[in-house]
């Protein structure tokens, strides 16, 4: 990013959709129309996830139904990874399983212990339709898979069992922003 604008610099903070949301659970739409539109979603998406002081943004959580997700997210080693993926697949997620602090934009505040396999590989392409695949091993895999989720109608809380599940659904249940 040394050489280019900061992304979301030209971009305006866009309200977040919230756990209950129809539009966090279901599968959001392939993008089919790149242009002017789709790069303004994209700065108006890193945005929104730097106000929010997110590390991944998905285009639903704004309420878009749109296969798009934004990241700036370290790896394990402290290396941060900035991007974006339009139309991405989740094509490989292996390694160790490891079960983590996992929060989310769309449950401020909240968070459970989520497992995650520790390496991913996500392909899709750009907002000018360059074909991209970004790999993310430790925190920055759990980012990839994460954002992923979202896009196929998926929240951490719906990997979430027993207890933890609990416990995070009556926190939320107990959450000034359900009001």
């Amino acid at each position: 990013m040394r050489h280019g604008s900061i992304p979301g610099a030209r971009g305006r903070v866009l309200p977040l959709s919230l756990l209950g949301d129809p539009v966090l659970h279901s599968p959001c739409e392939d993008v089919t129309e790149f242009g002017a539109e789709l790069a303004l979603l994209v700065e108006d998406m890193f945005a929104t996830m730097y106000a929010a002081e997110g590390v991944g943004l998905a285009a639903n959580q704004v309420g878009r139904p749109l296969r798009v997700f934004v990241y700036d997210c370290p790896d394990d080693e402290d290396r941060r990874h900035v991007g974006h993926v339009v139309n991405p697949r989740l094509v490989e997620a292996d390694g160790m399983v490891l079960r983590g602090p996992e929060g989310c934009l769309s449950l401020p505040g909240l968070e459970a212990g989520t497992e995650r396999y520790d390496h991913a590989v996500v392909e899709g392409v750009t907002a000018d339709g360059r074909p991209v695949r970004v790999h993310g091993t430790g925190w920055f895999a759990r980012c990839l898979q994460h954002e992923c989720d979202h896009l196929d109608g998926g929240l951490y809380v719906d990997r979430v069992t027993g207890w933890r599940q609990r416990r995070v659904m009556r926190q939320a249940a107990r959450a000034s922003w359900r009001r």
